[in-house]
């Protein structure tokens, strides 16, 4: 099939108007429970513990099963171009002066039901802790983000302090890193650290159960998770392959939605009707 300057063209439109058309028909339909999110993911992760590497093949499972004190926000209403930034973890958080970071967490927050955490309520000590780990463990290649952390103080089990060298304009933003996620000390103690997937015990809406490697990875739904009704997907189900080409020519979506690799084909179609 030989394609014309003017297809490309009318290629880019046409997929375009069927982008915004999918993209219409999503928002305005309601969420329904249920079902499971498949992702394709080109990169095997070396490991899972996040404060012994910065590679985006770890992070990106992790967050489907961890946490953070704050988050970059996502979504619709998210003006292009920018990142706000919002709670995760913390229910609230002020500057009390130009050095002082007062966090107050979520009461409630529990972990995932699997030992040797078994579904305990998250606490302060869980937050002191893993910024500590963060700070001074060996190997940590993302350590420069909170190099202004001078002590973390926890009055109670549910207020975190950051008292900081110097101010830092940055912090709360840098807090929002995927390098961040919030870690149990009873999973480092058994496992020595975070690299077995069997060490990935979280508080976020999914659960880590299966780990085939450079496969598959398996997650359930969290039923104790800190949002209200969230998740909607039972569970998550991520392919790993790395091969883009492979990848590329079998990539679908569920439910209705195109192939990748059928729409650029049908989109030139329908231009060149219309040419």
């Amino acid at each position: 099939m030989h394609i014309t300057r003017r297809d490309v063209i009318k290629l880019g439109t046409a997929a375009a108007a069927v982008a915004t058309l999918d993209v219409r028909g999503a928002a305005a339909q309601s969420p329904k429970r249920g079902g499971v999110f498949k992702v394709r993911h080109h990169l095997q992760p070396p490991h899972f513990d996040p404060h012994q590497t910065t590679a985006f093949a770890t992070m990106m499972p992790l967050s489907y099963c961890m946490s953070r004190l704050v988050k970059v926000k996502a979504g619709p209403s998210v003006v292009p171009g920018t990142q706000p930034v919002e709670n995760d973890l913390a229910e609230s958080w002020q500057r009390t002066n130009d050095t002082t970071y007062v966090f107050k967490l979520r009461k409630g927050v529990r972990w995932h039901n699997k030992p040797p955490v078994n579904g305990r309520e998250l606490t302060a000590d869980d937050v002191k802790y893993t910024y500590e780990r963060f700070l001074s463990i060996k190997g940590n290649g993302n350590r420069y983000l909170l190099e202004a952390v001078d002590r973390i103080e926890t009055p109670d089990k549910h207020t975190v302090i950051f008292k900081l060298k110097d101010p830092n304009a940055w912090f709360i933003d840098q807090l929002a890193s995927t390098a961040t996620w919030i870690i149990a000390k009873e999973a480092i103690d058994k496992f020595g650290d975070m690299k077995k997937p069997e060490a990935v015990i979280g508080t976020g809406p999914w659960m880590l159960d299966r780990y085939d490697p450079g496969t598959r990875l398996s997650y359930s739904r969290h039923p104790n998770y800190f949002m209200p009704g969230l998740p909607y997907a039972d569970g998550v189900d991520v392919v790993i392959d790395t091969d883009p080409a492979t990848a590329f020519a079998t990539s679908s979506c569920d439910r209705g939605a195109w192939s990748i690799e059928s729409l650029p084909e049908r989109a030139v179609r329908r231009s060149r009707l219309h040419s």
